[in-house]
C-alpha cells in the first residue's frame, strides 16, 4: 500500500436517552445527500482496491470457476397448473431468467435440459426489462387464475420499491395499468378483474392493502385494508386453493388474517380470528365434496397450541372456531401446511433438521398417523417446491446438503414413490465422494450444546493446520440449514473447512432455541458462536490463526459482536450489509423497519432495561483500542434493511481506535441494495472479490488442491 486509509472527520452529535449521554461523531455520514458521505464512500472504495489488487488475479480466477461449474443455459423444472406448464430458463451470456409457460399434454414435466420447450410463450424477459439499467429486480409475477393476465413488478434501483403493471398475455403488450411504489407480492380475484397489491409507509413497511381493477387508472383504487400498528408488517397472497386471498398481519409476536371471497372482488376482508398477543397463526384452506375448512398453524394454548406450534381446523363459515388437528410436540416445531383434495403435508423441525410429513385426509376431514419423508444423509435440508395445483397426488419438493447439489423431487402422496426430476448440473467433474460432511457440537457458556455442520474435503487433517470458514446468523428464527452452493467449491477445494454455526436465535432446534436468542437474551447468539469457533479450533479442524468468520445483515451485526467480544479467535471477519450500529437505528422510530423490530431486540427507546441490555453489545458502540482480526465489510448505498452508514460508521470508528496493523476494508456498492447487486455475472464478481479476500486471509493456496 502506498495510500493511507480514509479519515472520516468527526464532527460531535449528542444522542441522550435514559439520562446517558453518548457523542456519536459519526452520526453525518447518515447524510446520504451529503457529497462528502459520497466522498468518503468513493475514497474507502478506492483504498480497497489498492489495498486488494494483488488478488485482481484470484478473483478472475474465482469468477471462472463459478462460471465453469455452472450450467449457465439452463432450465428450471416446469410447474403444473391449470393446463400448462410454467417454468423459467437461463441463456449463456444473459445475467436474468426469462419466465415462460407451454401448453401441458399430460402431468408428466417435459425435458428439463436445453433451450425453449416446444411451444413456448416468453411471459417475461428479464433481460430485456434489465436493458439499460445497473439494477434490476422483480417484485411480483403473478399469472390470473385464468392464464390471460400477468401482474409484474420492477425495481431498478434496489431500494424495494417496485412499479407495478399487468401484460395481456395473449397480445404481448403491457396494458394501461401501471402503479408505482408498490411492495412485494399480489393476487388476483378469481375471474381476473382485480389485482390486490400492497404498499409501503415512510418506514418501508408493507401496511396498505388496495384493489385495483383491471383497466382504471391507479388514482381510482381503493384501499381494502390498513394496518395502523407500527409493529405489523402486511403480507398478502392466494390460497392454493385459489378460492380465497388472505391478508396477514404480523408482528414478531402476534398476527391476524383476513380472507377475501376471491368469487367476489367487492366482498370486504373477514378476520379469521382476531388478534390476542403473543398468539402468532397463519392460514390455510381445504375443500372437498364433504368439508370446506381453514388449517391454521398457531401457538395458541388455549386452543392445543404450544411454544412449537400446532395445527387447528375451522369451518369457513367459522372461522375463529378452531379444532385441534395435529397436535403440538415438544421435540417438533411445525413450520406450515400445504393443503390438497386428498392430504396434507406439514414442514417441520425435528432434532435440528427440516422435514415433511405427509397425511391423508379422510371424506370426513380426520387424518390418518402421517408418515415422514425419509432421506438418507445424516445432515441435509428438505422444503415445499412448487406446488401449484391443489387437487393432486404429486408433491413437489426441493433438497440439497452440503455434498448433494440441489435437487427436485415429484413425491406420489398415494404410494409414498419419490421420483428425480432434477438435479443442479455441476459442471467440470464434481465428485461429492470427494468431500466429507460431519455434524459438531461446542458447549455454550452456559452449558447448552449448539450444533455445528462442517463440509470438507475428505481426509482433510484434525491436527489445526487446515485453514477454516465459520458462517453464522443467529436471528428472525431463520435457521441456516446445510444446502450446496457452486462458489463455495472455490473454497474448499483450496483445502478451507467451511462450517455453520447453528447458533442461539435461528430456528434449527425450535422456537425455544429462537427465544433463548432474542431480545435480553441475545447475546446467547454471540458467545454460542465464538463457543463454535473455538470448538473447531480445539477439536484440530482449524486454528484461531486460520479462521475466517461469516455473516451478513443480522449476521452481521453477530459478525461486530464477535470481534469486540472474541478477536483473539478469527485471522479475519468479513461483515456484509452488516447490522452492526443497533442500538441507534432501534433507537429511532423514523428509519425503515425499526418499529417491527421492537419486538426482536426489544424497545430501547422507552425501556431502560433494554437500552442498557443493547448499548452493552452493538458493535459500533463497543469498538475498543485492542487488536482486531482483518476485517472487510461490504454494503450498498440504496439498502433500505441496513441502512449503508451502519457500516460506514463501524469502519470509521475502527479506523479511529483499533490497534494493530490488520486490514481494515469497506467496500460499498454504489448501485444496489440489500442484496447487492443483481445480475447473476455481477453477482458472481462480487462473490469472488470476498472469496479471494477470505482464501488470502486464512492462507489457502491460490490453485485449487488435485
Amino acid at each position: 500500500m502506498t495510500n493511507p486509509p480514509p479519515t472520516a472527520q468527526q464532527i460531535p452529535s449528542a444522542r441522550v436517552h435514559h439520562g446517558d449521554t453518548v457523542n456519536d461523531p459519526y452520526a453525518w455520514l447518515a447524510e446520504k445527500d451529503n457529497p462528502e458521505t459520497i466522498a468518503y464512500l468513493e475514497a474507502e472504495n478506492a483504498y480497497t482496491e489498492e489495498a486488494t489488487g494483488g488478488l485482481a488475479d484470484l478473483r478472475e480466477q474465482i469468477f471462472t470457476e463459478i462460471k465453469d461449474r455452472t450450467q449457465e443455459t439452463d432450465l428450471s423444472v416446469p410447474v403444473l397448473h391449470k393446463g400448462w406448464w410454467h417454468y423459467s430458463r437461463t441463456v449463456e451470456g444473459q445475467q436474468y431468467a426469462i419466465h415462460c409457460r407451454c401448453r401441458a399434454s399430460g402431468d408428466v414435466p417435459p425435458q428439463t435440459e436445453g433451450g425453449p420447450l416446444p411451444g413456448e410463450e416468453i411471459l417475461l424477459d428479464g433481460n430485456a426489462l434489465a436493458e439499460g439499467h445497473d439494477f434490476f429486480s422483480l417484485g411480483a409475477l403473478d399469472v390470473s387464475p385464468d392464464g390471460r393476465l400477468l401482474a409484474y413488478s420492477t425495481d431498478f434501483a434496489g431500494n424495494e420499491r417496485f412499479t407495478l403493471r399487468v401484460k395481456d398475455l395473449a397480445t404481448g403488450s403491457d396494458l394501461d395499468d401501471e402503479v408505482p411504489d408498490t411492495s412485494y407480492g399480489s393476487a388476483w380475484s378469481l375471474d381476473g378483474s382485480t389485482l390486490y397489491y400492497l404498499t409501503v409507509d415512510d418506514a418501508w413497511r408493507p401496511h396498505k392493502v388496495w384493489r385495483h381493477r383491471i383497466g382504471t387508472a391507479a388514482s381510482d383504487d381503493v384501499v381494502i385494508f390498513e394496518e395502523p400498528d407500527e409493529k405489523f408488517w402486511v403480507g398478502l397472497g392466494a390460497t392454493r386453493s385459489e378460492r380465497f386471498v388472505l391478508i396477514e398481519a404480523s408482528s414478531k409476536l402476534t398476527s391476524e388474517a383476513l380472507a377475501i371471497d376471491a368469487a367476489d372482488p367487492d366482498s370486504a376482508p373477514r378476520v379469521i380470528r382476531p388478534r390476542k398477543a403473543g398468539v402468532e397463526y397463519s392460514v390455510e384452506h381445504q375443500y372437498t365434496r364433504e368439508i370446506d375448512r381453514f388449517l391454521i398453524v398457531h401457538n395458541d394454548a388455549d386452543c392445543g397450541g404450544g411454544v412449537n406450534f400446532a395445527v387447528s381446523a375451522a369451518p369457513v363459515d367459522r372461522p375463529a372456531d378452531w379444532q385441534i388437528l395435529i397436535e403440538h410436540r415438544d421435540d417438533t416445531r411445525v413450520l406450515d401446511v400445504d393443503a390438497f383434495a386428498e392430504h396434507l403435508v406439514v414442514s417441520l423441525r425435528r432434532d435440528g433438521l427440516s422435514g415433511l410429513r405427509v397425511y391423508q385426509v379422510a371424506a370426513d376431514g380426520s387424518l390418518d398417523s402421517g408418515a415422514d419423508i425419509e432421506f438418507a444423509e445424516p445432515i441435509y435440508s428438505v422444503g415445499s417446491g412448487d406446488n401449484a395445483e391443489y387437487d393432486t397426488h404429486s408433491y413437489r419438493l426441493g433438497y440439497t446438503s452440503l455434498v448433494t447439489p440441489s435437487t427436485v423431487y415429484d413425491y406420489d402422496l398415494n404410494t409414498a414413490e419419490l421420483v428425480l426430476r432434477k438435479q443442479q448440473p455441476v459442471l467440470g467433474g464434481y465428485d461429492p465422494e470427494r468431500y466429507e460432511q460431519h455434524r459438531e457440537w461446542a458447549i455454550a457458556e452456559d452449558g447448552t450444546r449448539v450444533p455445528i455442520s462442517i463440509l470438507c474435503l475428505r481426509d482433510t487433517p484434525r491436527d489445526g493446520s487446515a485453514p477454516a470458514l465459520i458462517y453464522g446468523y443467529g436471528s428472525y428464527e431463520a435457521s441456516m440449514d446445510p444446502s450446496f452452493v457452486i462458489p463455495r467449491l472455490s473454497l474448499v477445494d483450496r483445502g478451507i473447512v467451511f462450517a455453520i454455526a447453528h447458533i442461539r436465535g435461528g430456528g434449527e432446534l425450535g422456537r425455544r432455541w429462537y427465544d433463548d436468542g432474542k431480545m435480553l437474551h441475545k447475546k446467547n447468539t454471540f458467545t454460542d458462536f465464538v463457543a463454535c469457533a473455538r470448538q473447531l479450533a480445539s477439536s484440530g479442524w482449524t486454528s484461531a490463526e486460520r479462521l475466517v468468520a461469516q455473516g451478513g445483515s443480522a449476521g452481521g451485526l453477530l459478525m461486530g459482536a464477535v470481534a469486540n467480544l472474541a478477536p483473539d479467535a478469527f485471522a479475519g471477519i468479513h461483515a456484509a450489509v452488516p447490522f452492526v450500529d443497533a442500538l441507534n437505528s432501534i433507537l429511532d422510530p423514523s428509519l425503515p423497519l425499526t418499529v417491527v423490530e421492537w419486538e426482536e431486540w426489544g424497545d430501547p427507546l422507552h425501556d431502560p432495561e433494554v437500552y442498557a441490555y443493547m448499548k452493552s453489545y452493538t458493535p459500533y458502540e463497543n469498538v475498543e483500542a485492542k487488536d482486531y482480526p482483518a476485517i472487510l465489510v461490504e454494503t450498498s448505498l440504496n439498502d433500505t434493511r441496513v441502512l449503508y452508514h451502519e457500516p460506514a460508521k463501524w469502519v470509521a470508528r475502527l479506523r479511529a481506535t483499533a490497534t494493530g496493523d490488520r486490514q481494515l476494508l469497506l467496500k460499498t456498492e454504489m448501485g444496489a441494495g440489500h442484496g447487492g447487486r443483481s445480475g447473476r455475472y455481477d453477482a458472481w464478481r462480487q462473490r469472488a472479490f470476498a472469496l479471494a479476500w477470505i482464501i488470502d486471509v486464512v492462507g489457502a493456496p491460490a490453485e485449487p488442491l488435485k
